[in-house]
Formats: C-alpha cells, sequence, structure tokens
C-alpha cells in the first residue's frame, strides 16, 4: 500500500515569544494569550456564603433559605449564585475541592470558556474559595426572641379530661402538621400552636376541622402601620373550639334534633368522635351521625362521661338477633360489682350472700345492651348506673320514664389489667417541647401536663386511660402511629415478683418485670396465668413501627 503523506501543517511564530504555532487571529500562543487577556477578570476569587447553625440551612439568595448537604449540587448551585460577572462568561465545569470540614471554607474548582479576539475562545481554570459564616436565619431569631409570632391557634375544649388532646397530638405527629409550628403551650382549657406565617395557621385549622368537629373564629390586631408604602403589621389570631363530646360520653338529644335523625332514641351514647361524632342508641342499635355544622346550630352538652362510669358484673347474657357492624344486641341481667360477695366463713352454711339481705346495691338490673357479641356470663363491664344518677338537663327531664333504662353498658371492662402489671412493648411519640417555657412543670406528657394547676396525678390517669383506650379500641389505633419499644423488654405476662415502676420513652409509664430465680417464681406464674382473662386486649407486633429519629421529635428517658 503506498504512503499518501498528509497536507503540510503550516506554522508561525508567536508575535511575543516567536514560538512556533498554528495560524491564529491573534498570532499568539496560548501562554502569551493568557498573560496578555485574562477571562476571569471580574469574577472574585474570595466569597462567602451563610449558615444558620440552629436549622443547618444556607442562604439562598435572594431571601430563601435552603437545606443542602455538604458537597452537594444545591450547595454548589447556592455558591455560584454569590459570584458576580459569572455571567459574561461560559461556565463549562464546577465542582467541590475537598476541604476539612472544621476549617469552615468551601473551594469550588471552575473551568469557563470566552471568546477574546476574532473566532479565538480562550478556557481557563481557577478556584474560588468560600468563608462559611455562622448566623441566624429569620426564623430562628423569631424562635430565640420570646412572644414573637405572627398567627396564633387557641384550641380548647371545656371538658375535664385532656385525652382529646392526648389524641389530637398523634393525629399531628402523624400527618407532620406540626412542622410550621414555632411553638405550643398548654392553657387552661386546651392549647396554643403559634406561627410565623398566616398560611401555616390557617392550614392547622383547616387539618383541625378534619379530624375533630369544631368551630373557628378569627380576629386580627394592628400592630404598626407605614402611611407612606400602604403596608401594615398585623396579629392574627383563630380560636377554634371543639365539641365537648366525647367518646364512651353518654348523650341526650335534643327532642327535636333526635327526630330529624331518623327518630332515634334522644338517650344515647358517642362511639366514635372525628369531623363528626357517631351517636348510638344501645337498646336498639339505631345510629346517627352529627356533623360539626349541625352540632353547632343546636349545641348540646353529654349527660355524663367516663369519670362516671361504674362498674357492674355480667350474670346472663341473651343475644336477641339483631346486628349491626361489630355490634351485636342482647338481653342481659347485671349487677353492681361486689354486690354478690361471701361473708368469709368456710362451710356452706356461714356462705351468705348479700343478695338476700335487704338494700338497692344488690339488685339485679335487666338491660339490653349493644356488647352481646364480647360479653359472657362472670365478666365484667363500664356503664352508667342511671338509677342513681342525678342529671341537671332539661332535655333528660322531659324523657317519659318507662323510656329510661336502670343500666347503660358502655365497655367490656378488665379488672385484672392492675394485678396483671404487663410491661407494654409499644410506645408513642410526642412533640418537642420548647426549652425554658414558662408554666413548664417538666413532668408532662408531650404538650399535655405542662402547665401548673393540674393534678399530677389527674394527668397521669388520662394518659393511662388514653393508652387503654387505644389498647381496646382497633380502630382508634389504626389513626395512631405506634412504635417498638426499644427500651422494654418484653416479658411473660406472668412474671409479678420483683415488678418495679419506671417510665419508658417519650415519658411513656412501663413496668420494668424483674422475674426473681427459684421455686417460689414458678408457683407465682402459674397463679398469674389462672388469673388472667383470656381475651386481654393486646396489640399485635406487625401493628408496630420501627423507631426512627427526626428532627421535630425529642426523647426523653427518665427512670424513676
Amino acid at each position: 500500500m503506498e504512503f499518501i503523506p498528509g497536507p503540510a501543517i503550516h506554522r508561525v511564530l508567536c508575535a511575543d515569544c516567536g514560538t512556533p504555532i498554528e495560524p491564529n487571529s491573534a498570532n499568539l500562543c496560548v501562554a502569551c494569550l493568557r498573560n496578555s487577556v485574562d477571562i476571569t477578570e471580574g469574577i472574585p476569587k474570595q466569597s462567602s456564603v451563610s449558615f444558620c447553625r440552629n436549622c443547618e440551612r444556607f442562604f439562598s439568595p435572594p431571601s430563601a433559605w435552603t437545606i443542602a448537604r455538604p458537597e452537594s449540587q444545591e450547595l454548589l448551585a447556592i455558591c455560584l449564585k454569590r459570584l458576580k460577572g459569572l455571567s459574561k462568561v461560559r461556565l463549562t465545569e464546577a465542582h467541590f475541592i475537598w476541604t476539612e470540614p472544621h476549617s469552615k471554607r468551601l473551594r469550588v474548582s471552575l473551568t469557563i470558556q470566552k471568546e477574546v479576539l476574532t473566532s479565538t475562545i480562550l478556557e481557563q481554570v481557577f478556584e474560588i474559595e468560600y468563608l462559611v459564616q455562622h448566623t441566624q436565619c429569620p426564623d430562628c431569631a423569631k424562635l430565640a426572641a420570646k412572644n414573637t409570632w405572627k398567627a396564633l391557634v387557641q384550641l380548647r375544649q371545656k371538658v375535664a379530661h385532656k385525652r382529646t388532646f392526648l389524641y389530637l397530638e398523634q393525629l399531628i405527629l402523624k400527618h407532620g402538621a406540626q412542622k410550621d409550628t414555632v411553638a405550643i403551650k398548654e392553657a387552661r382549657d386546651g392549647l396554643d400552636f403559634f406561627y410565623s406565617q398566616r398560611s401555616h395557621a390557617i392550614r392547622m385549622v383547616e387539618f383541625l376541622a378534619g379530624v375533630v368537629p369544631v368551630r373557628s373564629k378569627g380576629s386580627e390586631r394592628l400592630l404598626s402601620t407605614d402611611t407612606h408604602s400602604g403596608t401594615a403589621n398585623y396579629k392574627f389570631t383563630y380560636s377554634v373550639e371543639i365539641a365537648p363530646i366525647c367518646k364512651d360520653d353518654l348523650v341526650c338529644i335534643p327532642l327535636k334534633q333526635a327526630r330529624s335523625l331518623s327518630n332515634i332514641s334522644p338517650l344515647t351514647i358517642c362511639t366514635r368522635v372525628g369531623s363528626s361524632f357517631q351517636l348510638l342508641d344501645v337498646s336498639t342499635l339505631q345510629g346517627a351521625e352529627i356533623s360539626g355544622q349541625v352540632y353547632w346550630r343546636t349545641p348540646f352538652s353529654a349527660l355524663a362521661g367516663v369519670s362516671d362510669l361504674v362498674e357492674f358484673t355480667v350474670l346472663d347474657v341473651e343475644p336477641v338477633g339483631t346486628n349491626r357492624g361489630r355490634w351485636v344486641l342482647a338481653d342481659a341481667q347485671v349487677a353492681l360489682a361486689g354486690a354478690f360477695r361471701s361473708t368469709g366463713g368456710r362451710d356452706d352454711e356461714d356462705m351468705i350472700m348479700d343478695h338476700e339481705t335487704a338494700g338497692g346495691p344488690t339488685q339485679i338490673f335487666h338491660t339490653r345492651t349493644h356488647l352481646g357479641g364480647i360479653l359472657q356470663p362472670g365478666d365484667s363491664a363500664m356503664g352508667y348506673y342511671l338509677t342513681s344518677s342525678n342529671f341537671n338537663s332539661d332535655d333528660f327531664a322531659t324523657l317519659p320514664a318507662d323510656r329510661i333504662p336502670d343500666v347503660i353498658l358502655v365497655k367490656k371492662a378488665y379488672p385484672g389489667r392492675k394485678k396483671k402489671g404487663r410491661t407494654r412493648a409499644w410506645k408513642l411519640r410526642s412533640i418537642a417541647k420548647e426549652e425554658g417555657e414558662e408554666g413548664e412543670t417538666g413532668s408532662g406528657r408531650g404538650v399535655v401536663g405542662r402547665m401548673g394547676g393540674r393534678d399530677q396525678k389527674k394527668i397521669e390517669e388520662d394518659y393511662e386511660q388514653f393508652l387503654q383506650e387505644l389498647e381496646e379500641d382497633p380502630e382508634l389505633r389504626a389513626n395512631v402511629n405506634l412504635y417498638k419499644a426499644k427500651d422494654v423488654k418484653m416479658q411473660d405476662a406472668g412474671a409479678a415478683p420483683g415488678r418495679k415502676r419506671g417510665q419508658g420513652q417519650y415519658g411513656m409509664d412501663v413496668d420494668v418485670v424483674v422475674v426473681a430465680p427459684g421455686p417460689d417464681a414458678k408457683a407465682n406464674l402459674a397463679g398469674e396465668d389462672d388469673a388472667e382473662e383470656g381475651d386481654f386486649p393486646d396489640i399485635r407486633l406487625d401493628e408496630l413501627l420501627e423507631d426512627f429519629d427526626e428532627m421535630t421529635l425529642r426523647d426523653t428517658e427518665d427512670t424513676s
């Protein structure tokens, strides 16, 4: 094959240094061209970026604060925005150069191109050093300054307990509604949510209206005004009131409203509370649902609450054949708990029962209940003892005497719960509370119980009753995130010896069970197993979530 030489390359001498180069319009080599023309002129070689140490965000011009990881594309974009004169050149490449994390320096390598002479494009690589300046973003500055807020949501419910707010706290955590909250403080009848923007407060009011029956009213207060620009500075307050009807409450509906609800019996119990609450007539299983808008047109209050429940012993249960969902209508015979007790004698002649003596407490009551599917003879049930009750209600006074039962059973009771002393293998999370908050007691349950004036024993009872409701009600449990308790060892329920009381993570009481070795331990185990209920409510392992730490949550581990 014959070799064909390529075309000859003509070279010229550089006009400055005399080096042979390919001909170009400047007749200069690359080194001389760079010495004569600097395409990086006008681009600063040093700059600074602002970093907030509280929220770990970088300032992104003109007014945004962005979360950016070290050497990430987001941080690189923030650094490039800080450079002036970059729009006059063509940026072809940019990347970080590694620096010590504690050096408070960021080094960025840039590759740029620019046309310096006719049809002559020069490329140059150079470095820029950024100084990381620690400062405070406006949001963190407002957090540091007391009483600095733009909008306030005042949530109130006029009831004697705090279980509604404990449930609301879990709903807020599950849906992440607390992310924009500046601070949360406890008031006498509820909670106050503080926000830096009005839109965040409006979003919170809309969230509350979707989970509980509420009515709201807004107001505004003028702080300052600028007559030259026509702008004004306001503080907005939204008052939100929750209907004073809670789960398992005894309710007497006004007669006119009861007729509009498919002529339901006025005497009902509340079985579910959401954006509307559901009422149930236990004698017929007829139900009614009242929305928040309908309730606030003609509001009414509950006759009795959970604190007025009385324990009864079930003597006989006979289903009547009517079912409605999980409710089964049945005729039941009940008596007050402890009405039938022996006098303590061992012989049959000495075993005199209390029902043979005169007195009201030993009476056997015949009633209809919706718990026919779960009650068995010998079980315990909680209900309202209407025979010995006196209600200050005009609607209740107008009811005929033959339509008022002696007893209304509400739910099944587990009297062996306290004796059982089981350790909960699950826990709840709480909203992180503000440090140094005024009126803080330091021993509350999440956002509840940090205000002075409430009995600590009452707080513990409300929280324990809320945990028991979660165990007994699967539908209520479905709306709450339950987490596996890593600090609680799953012990056998019969391990009674050596039990001590403690506090688990997030302020939840746990029973730390320590089984003493020896022959007596086996005997105690056997005795406890015999005393347990067969259908004791329990939470399955597949209903629990893994515990992952989040920035908005705080773990508290207090032992006593």
